[in-house]
């Protein structure tokens, strides 16, 4: 559930604004620095740690185990499609409102709320699936809820960092939480499948444990988890009726149609993931057409897993004080290079060596995205504005996997891997054109 627009490349397998000053931002939004005394900030920056990993952790070990039940049971690929085709349209349908009380004040109530309701629905799946045969029914209700119910957290806790870090501590911060939900994407799926042999119930019990977790975790923090008063969007008049409700919710594209650097940050971070999805799936088919089982696509996503978690860990300390654009620009340029070699790859340890490879690069890239797009966006709309970047870069991920399917079918796997590699040439080309000129514009890099 928790999400915070990192570039994965690996399937777990989003009118007129009316601002305070009423202008059009054209520097540095005012961030919210803490006031709170450091040792409390630290509380609370370690509790919503602990409530975006453990809820990783539980999501990676039922999503996992979900397919494998409904198949078991009878239901044929189409119906597990389906369902997880209308659980992704939910979320990508309710997050955008849901981030409108987020930004008002509402945020901890909201995800409090939302990881309590998500801990209902799995725990009911926990008792029909320990009952005997689950209806289909049951579970697509369960599952919507939950979906739901994490769509509006995901889009809630878009913008919490800002409400509780002071801004020389973005990076480190993001790092740590990037770290977190890269060793759940590493432990969630094995856990799941030890569990899923113990007792097909377990998983979704471990799920909803997990969302208990980050309800009281997210509960105990300190920190109101809100912007100041003055520097919230004011609140839509109910006279104009849905037509105004839905200007509000979309405030955030807005806000991402007038600054520069918030426009390259969705370009970047929409094609760096779904070309990396691209990648994976197309590395998957190279694999199958060669013979292989499912060992070596386990040893592609060990290490793909474990290089993401170490770029991840080394962000901070790999980014320093440099800017933003200079990183992306760099790291761009360094993705080409192992993505075109994936082509002539033939063994399973050089796919993931050199999927590894990517993964290790992109962690140092969206540390400090992320950490600039916390100072560019006005606290009053970090939840409507995370909610875009989060919902398109997740849409164009969404339907990588079927273009590369169909790519790799007609032109075959060598020729879609090269396909990938040239996209990133062009996009570091693009980058390099005009990330000096967008991240100059926006102000002073964070010390």
């Amino acid at each position: 559930m928790a999400s915070h627009g990192t570039v994965d490349g690996i399937p777990g397998g989003r009118r007129t604004l009316r601002l305070t000053a009423r202008r059009p931002m054209t520097g540095t939004a005012p961030a919210v620095t803490p006031a709170a005394p450091l040792s409390q900030v630290r509380r609370d920056i370690r509790l919503f740690w602990w409530a975006g990993t453990c809820d990783a952790l539980g999501s990676q070990t039922s999503g996992l185990v979900l397919p494998l039940l409904l198949l078991t049971l009878g239901r044929s690929p189409a119906e597990v499609g389906a369902l997880a085709g209308l659980s992704a349209v939910a979320t990508l349908l309710l997050g955008p409102f849901a981030a409108v009380p987020a930004d008002r004040g509402a945020r901890k109530r909201l995800m409090v709320g939302s990881a309590l309701v998500s801990a209902a629905a799995m725990a009911g799946v926990t008792a029909a699936v320990a009952a005997g045969p689950v209806p289909l029914a049951v579970l697509i209700a369960a599952v919507l809820v939950e979906r739901c119910a994490t769509s509006c957290y995901e889009a809630a806790a878009l913008g919490t960092v800002a409400l509780v870090c002071p801004p020389g501590e973005y990076r480190r911060v993001l790092s740590r939480l990037q770290a977190g939900e890269r060793g759940a994407l590493v432990l969630g799926p094995a856990l799941g499948g030890l569990l899923f042999h113990a007792e097909r119930w377990l998983p979704f019990l471990a799920d909803a444990l997990s969302y208990a977790v980050a309800a009281g975790c997210i509960g105990a923090m300190r920190a109101p988890l809100a912007p100041p008063r003055e520097q919230r969007s004011p609140a839509a008049p109910v006279r104009r009726g849905r037509r105004s409700r839905v200007a509000e919710a979309a405030a955030g594209l807005a806000l991402i149609r007038r600054e520069p650097f918030l426009r390259l940050s969705l370009l970047w971070i929409s094609a760096v993931n779904a070309l990396l999805v691209a990648l994976y799936y197309t590395t998957v088919f190279a694999l199958q057409h060669e013979g292989r089982g499912a060992a070596p696509l386990g040893l592609v996503l060990a290490l793909a897993g474990a290089a993401g978690l170490v770029g991840a860990l080394a962000a901070p300390r790999i980014a320093g004080r440099r800017s933003a654009g200079r990183l992306l620009v760099t790291v761009s340029w360094l993705m080409v290079p192992p993505a075109a070699a994936l082509a002539m790859a033939r063994e399973a340890w050089h796919f993931g060596l050199l999927f590894g490879l990517l993964c290790l690069l992109t962690p140092v890239a969206t540390v400090a995205l992320q950490a600039r797009i916390i100072q560019v966006i006005p606290p009053g709309l970090q939840a409507r504005t995370g909610t875009v970047l989060a919902t398109v870069s997740g849409a164009t991920a969404a339907v990588a996997p079927a273009l590369a399917g169909v790519s790799a079918d007609r032109a075959g796997a060598a020729v879609t891997l090269m396909g990938c590699a040239a996209l990133l040439a062009v996009l570091a080309l693009h980058t390099t054109c005009v990330a000096p000129a967008r991240t100059r514009c926006t102000g002073s890099e964070p010390a």
